[in-house]
């Protein structure tokens, strides 16, 4: 009896603590139910933030990946399908993305529709990246809610096992986990045996050679836990062989083709567990990783086994999804080496998604699309999304354009069924979007140039429309008119077609327009050739009659220019290191009567006239000795800024590249306090050349070390600017010239005196006290009969045909009257026609 008494006292004793536990969980229910109804209302305003936030910004992945999350929370299946499906068609979704859709989609809908859209959705996700685990899911998802697989039909066996050898086919050469996919499979075939134990004998045999057979196949490929496969498979083997004989002196080993394919795959196994571990590492950088990566890539493709170098592809993309190169570089792959259409395809349509914003993954898109004898409405539809994208550009927009035109052009030439049949207007509409929405950007460019001569060529070609090809032509003559080769190109054209008087009214129209470098004597030139080649003797007399005062006019200009930069590098006044200070005019102080000229000292002994004004001379030299000490405080203070200055001089840049660009492509160099992109003074233009200042040399040196890098496609050439070294380069080669070099100023011919403007020249001479002029008439007594040079253009005057300073001629009132007048350009062109 003492025993049940005791059971009760028990039993009491809990009934009392699960009261007592009742009314804790009552009072934190009510407790929790506050605390969820707030939490239920923040969920509530930060989903309508969300949608705000996505009706703005449609493109922010962020944004949609949180908004999934939080409707998730109110379990409403509609908007949670709506909102994935608005996602997927901006970015593709990740494994774990496509598997959480399902497992919703599989538990908060039922019936035979459920299993049909679960079955999509696991269909899109393995096709969107290579997954383990998500193959996994799926497999087991087949297996428990398909009907048929249920039954064991033949049917539903035959569904699941073809399933199973897509899953081995995606991912059962996986070094680390393909052996998942594996062990489910074998798992499948061993429930069949269990199930079909009491059957016939034959179909016992036939699924001990399916399980055998997947058995071998895995132990042929490489994969981590292959010892233990090993292991599973000779206890298989030894428990088949025990329930057929009772004598265990009688089993068999393991075959000796299986021995040695195992022995090959761990050869090739171990072959790859550096690499292996190298990309498994957590510890290190993206970039490190995708580095490692690569490195993984080179070296599967020099053993040359083409599926395991697409499955290690696979990874790398699954793991860097956003990288280009990664997506460029496995395309390649697949187009050079694999070669299968469908493969090929997939892989550039999933690229473009990853990585829309590279136009040469659109570009080869395209390609492979014409390749594979797609459909006139694939490759619009593909040609489409591509323009929508925002390329880095507008090159890339020209190459997307450049590539559908030449397909249609191709599609246009061999059409033959009238499904592919195609009028030229729809090259031409092509053409047309291409020019409205590339002329404002590519003006002036080869590139531009080019789309338009090719567009003018199929007009005449294609369409036998030569005043739409003309009419081509003027359209870009309107765009890039200051481009000789557009004019040239509109010539080239009109000789091709035999209208030889259409391309010498071209002639007529540009001879005299002003064109880049040599581009204006060019265009003459070539009237010359033209009308030697194809006018008559009228015609090529009327040519040189138009071209040959173009050209001298041009020759004056440009000696003209060739002067005034020689005038521009002489240095003048206290800028010429090479004058002593005794030879330099000091304004603001008057020479006096009897102040000898300094740069007479010879001529001096031979005047009468004795030097006085002491003080003034004093004064003089004073500021001589100033002024020189000055310079060489400039020179040296010039040397220092020059010695501590850090900059770099950028060659070979994209005609594109701006600030912005220079700034992110030294983004890893740091220091950046200055950008300077070198433009065309008369276009406006970038000439490709820019200087960066860095804050101190360390930064410059970095920068340096970034030479022959890639910047929008161009290798870009850096090197330290160094300006003192050209200066002083250039100060040697003055000095190292003949003394009667008239281009230039040496200390041989400084005896001469110094070039000025004659109008200058000659009102000082007028301020001149009488000693001077005598001085200067001496000086030219023995300078003897020179040409005397009229007229205000004396600036390129020859340094030995220069009077002293302080010279002048006297002039009579006759001379003064008959003093030539400079003529203008266009007297003097027609004084040349005159002759």
């Amino acid at each position: 009896m003492a025993e049940p008494a005791k059971d009760f006292e028990t039993l009491d004793v809990n009934m009392d603590y699960e009261e007592e536990e009742a009314k804790q969980d009552i009072q934190s229910s009510s407790s929790s139910d506050s605390d969820s109804d707030e939490d239920a209302a923040a969920d509530e305003q930060q989903l309508q933030t969300l949608e705000k936030e996505l009706a703005e910004n449609p493109s922010n992945y962020d944004a949609h990946a949180q908004y999934i999350k939080s409707l998730r929370k109110f379990g409403d299946i509609e908007k949670m399908r709506k909102a994935r499906e608005d996602m997927n068609a901006l970015f593709p979704l990740t494994p774990s993305m496509w598997s959480e859709w399902a497992k919703d989609e599989a538990s908060l809908t039922t019936g035979s529709e459920a299993y049909d859209a679960t079955v999509k959705l696991y269909e899109r996700g393995v096709n969107e990246y290579l997954s383990v685990s998500l193959w996994c899911d799926y497999l087991k998802y087949v297996e428990e809610h398909d009907p048929a697989v249920q039954d064991f039909s033949p049917e539903g066996l035959s569904k699941m096992r073809n399933l199973y050898e897509r899953a081995l086919t995606a991912a059962g050469l996986h070094v680390t986990e393909g052996k998942k996919i594996w062990e489910a499979y074998k798992e499948l075939e061993n429930n069949l045996i269990s199930t079909h134990h009491e059957e016939n004998a034959e179909r016992q045999e036939e699924q001990e050679r399916r399980i055998r057979s997947l058995y071998q196949r895995q132990l042929s490929i490489p994969h981590a836990d292959s010892e233990s496969t090993l292991v599973a498979y000779t206890n298989w083997e030894s428990l088949q062989q025990q329930q057929k004989t009772s004598n265990s002196a009688e089993l068999e080993a393991i075959p000796s083709v299986v021995a040695s394919a195992y022995k090959k795959a761990m050869e090739i196994y171990k072959a790859r567990v550096y690499h292996e571990e190298q990309i498994s590492k957590q510890d290190m950088s993206e970039t490190e990783r995708l580095k490692n990566y690569m490195t993984y890539l080179k070296f599967e493709q020099s053993s040359g086994d083409p599926s395991r170098v697409q499955i290690l592809y696979e990874r790398a993309v699954t793991d860097f999804p956003l990288s280009n190169d990664l997506w460029l570089d496995y395309t390649c792959y697949l187009e050079q080496t694999l070669k299968v259409p469908k493969i090929v395809i997939g892989a550039y349509s999933r690229a473009t998604r990853n990585c829309p914003w590279i136009g040469k993954l659109w570009v080869q898109y395209l390609l492979s699309l014409e390749r594979s004898h797609a459909l006139e409405l694939e490759l619009a539809t593909v040609y489409e999304q591509s323009l929508l994208c925002s390329f880095s550009s507008f090159e890339e927009y020209l190459e997307l354009f450049l590539t559908r035109i030449d397909g249609l052009r191709r599609r246009f030439s061999l059409s033959g069924s009238a499904e592919d049949s195609l009028g030229f207007s729809v090259i031409r509409d092509t053409f047309q979007r291409a020019a409205d929405y590339l002329s404002p950007n590519l003006k002036n460019t080869n590139g531009l140039l080019h789309m338009y001569a090719y567009w003018a060529r199929l007009e005449w070609e294609l369409g036998k429309d030569l005043v739409a090809a003309r009419g081509v032509w003027e359209s870009l003559l309107k765009i890039s008119g200051s481009m000789l080769e557009s004019w040239e190109g509109y010539v080239k054209m009109e000789i091709e077609t035999g209208h030889i008087d259409a391309a010498r009214s071209i002639y007529k129209r540009c001879y005299s327009k002003r064109f880049m470098g040599t581009g204006s004597e060019d265009i003459c030139h070539s009237w010359l050739r033209f009308e030697r080649e194809f006018g008559t003797l009228d015609d090529y007399d009327h040519a040189v009659k138009k071209v040959t005062p173009r050209l001298e006019e041009l020759q004056l200009y440009k000696q003209q220019q060739e002067a005034r930069l020689v005038a521009e590098s002489v240095p003048r006044g206290d800028d010429n290191p090479a004058k002593k200070p005794s030879q330099k005019r000091k304004t603001g102080i008057r020479q006096t009567d009897g102040q000898p000229t300094p740069k007479r000292q010879k001529g001096a002994a031979e005047n009468p006239v004795q030097a006085t004004g002491t003080e003034t001379e004093k004064a003089v030299v004073s500021t001589d000795s100033q002024n020189t000490l000055d310079q060489q405080t400039k020179s040296s203070s010039n040397k220092e800024l020059y010695k501590d200055q850090c900059t770099a001089f950028l060659s070979n840049l994209h005609l594109q590249v701006k600030d912005e660009h220079l700034h992110s492509f030294f983004d890893d160099v740091g220091g950046v306090s200055a950008i300077r992109v070198l433009k065309d003074k008369y276009t406006g233009k970038s000439r490709g050349l820019a200087y960066v200042d860095f804050t101190n040399a360390e930064y410059l040196s970095k920068a340096v070390a970034k030479n022959k890098k890639l910047l929008l496609g161009k290798k870009v050439s850096i090197v330290r600017s160094n300006p003192q070294r050209n200066k002083n380069k250039e100060s040697s080669e003055k000095n190292t010239r003949e003394p009667g070099d008239n281009k230039t100023r040496t200390a041989a011919t400084e005896s001469t005196g110094t070039l000025e403007d004659p109008k200058i020249s000659t009102e000082h001479s007028k301020e001149s006290d009488a000693p001077l002029a005598a001085s200067a008439a001496a000086v030219d007594s023995k300078q003897g009969d020179r040409r005397e040079l009229k007229g205000k253009n004396t600036f390129a005057v020859p340094r030995n045909l220069a009077r002293p300073l302080g010279w002048t001629k006297p002039v009579t009132k006759k001379e003064e009257e008959n003093d030539e007048v400079p003529k203008s350009n266009d007297e003097f062109r027609k004084m040349l026609l005159k002759k």
